[in-house]
């Protein structure tokens, strides 16, 4: 049956709440795995720009003896090709543990605050999850 006019507003911030703090978490550990893989290109091109005469031209003890202008141009370059294979794997890490975590699934539909009778239960072994009728073969992909 559905809810009443109030009822349905404060379970619709309820459910946008919710759906909210799911989507950041999934936005943090999306950060979080993309920094972490893609380090070693953030490293490079970083010392890369920092040693080229033509962009910071740092006075560094290292920027003096070690890389000069063709050195860094070369680690700017491998910085930037090995971005695009780091960039597949940090994506298949984030899709795998979004899988295993289940967080695609964690969205709550708004139908949930319209309608009583829905509920809430949990998935599996994993996160709190499904709304009606707490279907075990509801898969965010196949």
């Amino acid at each position: 049956e559905p809810r009443s006019p109030w009822c349905c507003l404060a379970w619709t911030l309820v459910i946008g709440t919710m759906n909210s703090l799911v989507f950041l978490l999934n936005l943090l550990l999306m950060f979080v795995i993309f920094t972490i893989v893609l380090l070693p290109t953030i490293v490079v091109v970083y010392f890369g720009f920092q040693c080229h005469s033509q962009v910071l031209h740092s006075s560094a003890r290292y920027c003096k003896s070690i890389l000069d202008d063709n050195s860094s141009s070369a680690l700017i370059i491998l910085g930037f090709v090995i971005m695009s294979p780091l960039l597949v794997v940090a994506m298949a890490i984030y899709c795998s543990l979004a899988r295993r975590l289940q967080l695609l699934v964690c969205f709550q539909p708004y139908s949930l605050a319209l309608y009583k009778g829905g509920r809430w239960c949990r998935r599996g072994e994993g996160a709190p999850c499904c709304a009606r009728g707490c279907n075990t073969q509801l898969k965010a992909w196949v």
